[in-house]
């Protein structure tokens, strides 16, 4: 799996980079998760502050474009982002899992 940055948007008032990529792969479509690590290594940054929005492969093609948010650390991203996408990208407050918690007695 190659990665190719097409674009790049510095975002300081929500303390983040929003990031175009281009995926080359050889097989199916690679996991929304082993994108999120490998674009997180490409940049130098821990994949919890990695939350990939979108992945788009065209019928037949070994090429996928997506779009993620880089966030300056995790915080920021637990902030901003809608709770679907950090369910998504198995991103969770205190970091614990949320099927992990323990259900409440009445």
């Amino acid at each position: 799996m190659d990665i190719h940055i097409i674009d790049e948007d510095e975002n300081p008032m929500l303390h983040r980079t929003d990031v175009r990529f281009e995926l080359t792969h050889e097989n199916a479509t690679p996991s929304r998760l082993s994108v999120r690590d490998s674009l997180a290594a490409k940049l130098n940054k821990d994949a919890s502050e990695v939350v990939v929005r979108k992945l788009d492969t065209r019928f037949g093609m070994r090429k996928t474009i997506g779009t993620a948010r880089v966030y300056d650390n995790p915080q920021y991203a637990q902030e901003v982002e809608q709770d679907h996408m950090l369910e998504r990208n198995k991103i969770t407050t205190d970091g614990e899992h949320p099927d992990d918690a323990e259900p409440e007695e009445a």
